[in-house]
């Protein structure tokens, strides 16, 4: 997973199995977390190689609205306790 498509289908993949959705954005992602798609807070999440995900998102390009980094995205998940994540 190196870019935000990815890390969306990667997790959809991982709650929900092969073609899972759990999220196209981080507005869709909260709608998920609520409990509307699947499995529901806490969920714990083990992210293997994860240092391969920070860095390609760290490259993500700079578009009109800025999509997150990966420390971003580690915040959005475990705001409010929501997900446990684990990096790997």
């Amino acid at each position: 997973m190196t870019d935000l498509p990815g890390f969306f289908c990667a997790l959809g993949e991982a709650v929900n199995g092969p073609g899972g959705y759990f999220g196209w954005s981080l507005d869709a992602l909260n709608d998920c977390l609520r409990g509307h798609w699947g499995a529901t807070p806490p969920l714990r999440l083990l992210w293997h190689d994860s240092d391969v995900a920070r860095r390609g998102l760290a490259l993500t390009p700079q578009t009109a609205r800025r999509a997150p980094d990966f420390e971003e995205l580690l915040v959005f998940l475990t705001e409010g306790h929501r997900v446990e994540v684990q990096l790997a």
